[in-house]
């Protein structure tokens, strides 16, 4: 915060928002106002001030503000007795010629907090422990935040970060029926948070990034394709080709599935005279399934890794970043009835533009192309961070 709005709240009456302490002689009270302040009860979704080195009336206390006052307020983070730890920052600051430490309090993501087993909020400007009726607002307060990765606002994205004109022509007609596109008069802005890739405070989603994103890359790192064509069976021989792509989800998987088409090779068999039979070494809409898959059920949280695409003479092998999810495990990976969805919402978005038609057949079409085409079985390596599907070439 600047001193102009520290000066205007300290010269304020107290309120939910702002507390004054002439010390630091009874540290628990300061504890409980952290509390109450990650508590954000009124959800007004600002950071609350608490002045070390003020009187009530907001006057001076004359307070002399050392390096170890600071690192025992500093301290009240970590000794455990407020769970789950609150997020705040400790400054010196001289505001209208008043030397003070200044506890600046987050609000949390992940309310209740409590102090010592205790939920303090504000009710106005005093500190109160909070009714079971209260706790259960925070707590459901809690759970609407708790959003899957897809859906959670990117603060340092805009509007402007998103391809509206591929939203307007291409996204919308396949998500809504034209009788109600026609009859839609809502803003652009509007219209991309019915389908969640808005959110209500105007930042986009990630979900909103990965399909309509300029730039995806830019807001998540991991959002591409890294392609590899080796001459050889090893990852040590020889590079032949290599290729990074990213973009907006449709752009994204036609060049990558345009890329899958160009490098595979045709063979043609003598099935009697004068009979021939064109056979590819791997079925294009297997590949099509498997790397559909990957985009769809990778982790986008935490990670800078690619999806990577590894050609050797003798087989392709599709790697995702993020093993199994929820119900999947290690054992019953690629089972029939067993799938669900890290990224339930780009998983809509990929049905809405057609790149999925069922959710859950992808391994089982991709299985099936395989075995028409007389490849060897697909194969899995499931670990706990990624995932690898590996598909021999066809003898």
């Amino acid at each position: 915060m600047e001193t102009p709005e520290l000066e205007s709240l300290l010269r304020d009456i107290e309120s939910d928002c702002v507390e004054r302490k002439a010390s630091l002689a009874e540290p628990d009270r300061v504890r409980e106002a952290i509390c109450a302040f990650a508590n954000d009860m009124p959800d007004r979704r600002r950071a609350g001030v608490i002045f070390i080195g003020a009187r009530d009336d907001g006057s001076c206390a004359n307070l002399a503000v050392t390096d170890e006052l600071l690192r025992r307020l500093a301290g009240l983070r970590d000794d455990g007795t407020i769970l789950p730890l609150p997020s705040f920052t400790v400054e010196k600051r001289t505001i209208a010629g008043c030397e003070l430490a200044v506890v600046i309090v987050r609000p949390s993501g992940a309310p209740p907090v409590r102090f010592r087993g205790r939920t303090w909020i504000r009710v106005g400007p005093r500190r109160a422990i909070a009714t079971i009726e209260e706790e259960l607002r925070l707590a459901e307060r809690r759970r609407a935040r708790d959003l899957p990765f897809d859906l959670r606002p990117i603060s340092a994205a805009g509007l402007q970060d998103l391809d509206c004109d591929l939203f307007t022509r291409t996204y919308l007609p396949k998500a809504i029926g034209e009788e109600a596109l026609s009859a839609n008069d809502r803003s652009i802005e509007e219209r991309l948070m019915s389908l969640r890739f808005y959110a209500p405070e105007g930042r986009p989603t990630v979900a909103g990034l990965l399909v309509l994103g300029h730039e995806p890359r830019r807001f998540l790192p991991g959002a591409y394709v890294q392609f590899l064509r080796i001459d050889g069976a090893e990852l040590g021989d020889p590079i032949r080709d290599q290729k990074e792509i990213d973009g907006p989800l449709p752009d994204l998987i036609r060049m990558v599935e345009e890329l899958l088409k160009l490098n595979i090779g045709i063979v043609t068999e003598i099935a009697g005279q004068p009979i021939e039979v064109r056979r590819p070494d791997y079925p294009l809409a297997a590949l099509q399934e498997l790397f559909r898959n990957a985009v769809l059920h990778r982790i986008y949280e935490g990670t800078h890794a690619p999806i990577r695409i590894t050609w050797f003479t003798d087989r392709v092998v599709i790697q995702n970043p993020g093993g199994p999810f929820g119900q999947v495990t290690r054992e019953n990976f690629g089972r029939p009835g067993f799938t669900d969805y890290r990224n339930p919402h780009l998983a809509e978005a990929m049905k809405a533009l057609g790149l999925v038609q069922r959710f859950g057949v992808g391994i089982p079409i991709a299985r099936k192309e395989l075995d028409r085409n007389g490849n060897p079985p697909l194969a899995f390596v499931v670990e706990s961070a990624s995932v690898a599907a590996c598909v021999r070439r066809r003898p």
